[in-house]
């Protein structure tokens, strides 16, 4: 690992900038900027400062739209946001998903469109953190601010995740190492435990840790309950660990002033998905019988959270909401895009901030290649290969201000640092603009008299 140089020739530095990676939210970031670009970040991980200083060689600058040849050529505004606006507005399935790296305002005007449309509104969680919202709204949120844990927390337990990958700043700056009101002298007050069973980098670094078999965590929870409700183990091990480490653990987690467990995907997108959250949330609630517990997902994208809990407070439902009715309507298998996409039925798909393209499944994109698709994104990726429509938006946090939620539900303001390059637009504007000419088609006559569905919709119109 070679020493890299501070950089030391910049124009101005703009301080207390929000980062836009992780569901962390780190928000004492100082951007260097040089001719208007961010030339340096300082007090980010390298995830964080690397996606601040954008790849400006991958960078979308001009709306496009797909030629009779299929080539994506440069167009005008009014004529990119015209030919998605027709997509849309001669649509009977249409699909809008994404929504994880744009602002809380942006996603006001697409529920808005969603809702006029009959739309189906998902964002990412439908693939990654959806069974932790299921477990929610079953079992309950035992949730907790970041602000607690680095003030009070004294055993900090991290499950499915290595965070010291994933989140970088996480235990440096909320969890393990930060001194706290109570806990001033940091690391050395705090206990770590890291529950996974890989021996990751974040396993390194904790006192303990419980490398439980693979799929075995809801037996292992379970396992914890028992003990903590006075109950005799039957078996010498549960999941690979030994009983008497249960115990010694479960005597552990119940003796904390203030414990805290951190869960990831690996959790989540295990054997019992839903279930192993479930059993968690129930853990939590056990031990806040006689101790003081709290319980938080670690959220990937930085306003995952975001939609989740915008759609929550809009329409009773975190994701994968369908207005086709008329009204918001939400079920596991019937309302995600993932299965939309894999029985076909979507003949439109406005993908905003994600890359459906790089992460969907094989049958899912196969669709995708056979419909519709409007891309509003900031760089050029695997979905814009995908794109009839390609709508280049703006940084949200370097480029334009906006609301982000973090990972423990709290509202940060993301404040604008340097001008977005003149050929782009902000993600909001571009929604509104597109729900504007959308309502203005839906109002003319005969605006659909002429088309002509796929065969994926073949069922719904025979209905």
């Amino acid at each position: 690992m070679t020493y890299e140089p501070p950089v030391t020739d910049y124009d101005y530095i703009v301080e207390n900038c929000t980062c836009a990676f992780c569901g962390c939210n780190c928000d004492d970031l100082d951007f260097l900027v040089k001719n208007g670009h961010v030339v340096a970040v300082r007090h980010a991980c390298r995830l964080g400062a690397s996606k601040v200083m954008e790849d400006m060689d991958q960078r979308l600058l001009v709306p496009m739209v797909r030629n009779e040849e299929g080539v994506l050529e440069e167009v005008d505004w009014d004529t990119a946001l015209d030919t998605a606006a027709e997509y849309i507005a001669n649509s009977i399935r249409p699909v809008f998903y994404g929504w994880s790296e744009t602002s809380t305002e942006c996603m006001k005007e697409g529920v808005e469109l969603g809702e006029y449309i009959g739309a189906v509104l998902d964002n990412q969680a439908t693939i990654c953190h959806g069974p932790s919202l299921q477990a929610m709204q079953n079992a309950g949120y035992p949730i907790q601010t970041l602000g607690e844990v680095k003030n009070r927390a004294d055993v900090i337990a991290y499950s499915g995740s290595n965070a010291m990958n994933s989140h970088p700043r996480h235990l440096a700056r909320y969890a393990a190492f930060p001194r706290g009101y109570f806990r001033q002298r940091g690391r050395f007050d705090r206990t770590v435990i890291t529950m996974d069973p890989k021996f990751s980098d974040t396993a390194k670094m904790s006192d303990k840790w419980i490398g439980f078999e693979q799929n075995g965590d809801y037996g292992f929870y379970n396992a914890l309950r028992a003990v903590l409700k006075g109950k005799k183990l039957q078996s010498e091990s549960v999941s690979g660990i030994p009983a008497e480490d249960i115990y010694e653990l479960a005597a552990e987690m119940e003796a904390a002033e203030f414990g805290v467990l951190f869960f990831g995907l690996g959790l989540t997108h295990t054997l019992g998905k839903q279930r192993n959250i479930d059993i968690a949330i129930k853990l939590v609630q056990d031990l806040n019988t006689n101790s003081k517990w709290g319980l938080t997902p670690m959220r990937g994208h930085f306003n995952v959270n975001g939609f989740n809990i915008f759609m929550a407070y809009e329409t009773g439902w975190a994701f994968g909401v369908d207005f086709c009715r008329g009204y918001g309507r939400y079920m596991m298998g019937e309302t995600n895009t993932i299965d939309l996409l894999v029985r076909k039925e979507p003949d439109c798909f406005m993908v905003i901030a994600a890359d459906p393209g790089a992460h969907f499944p094989n049958g899912a994109n196969q669709h995708l290649a056979d419909i519709p698709v409007i891309q509003i994104d900031i760089h050029w990726g695997p979905s814009t290969e995908l794109a009839d429509v390609v709508l280049p938006g703006s940084f949200i946090s370097v480029e334009c201000g906006g609301t982000s939620y973090r990972m423990d539900g709290v509202p940060i303001w993301m404040k604008k640092a340097i001008d977005k390059p003149e050929t782009c637009r902000d993600d909001e504007w571009i929604v509104r603009e597109l729900k504007e000419r959308v309502m203005k088609l839906r109002e003319e006559p005969n605006v659909a008299d002429e088309y002509v569905p796929n065969e994926g919709l073949a069922c719904l119109l025979d209905k």
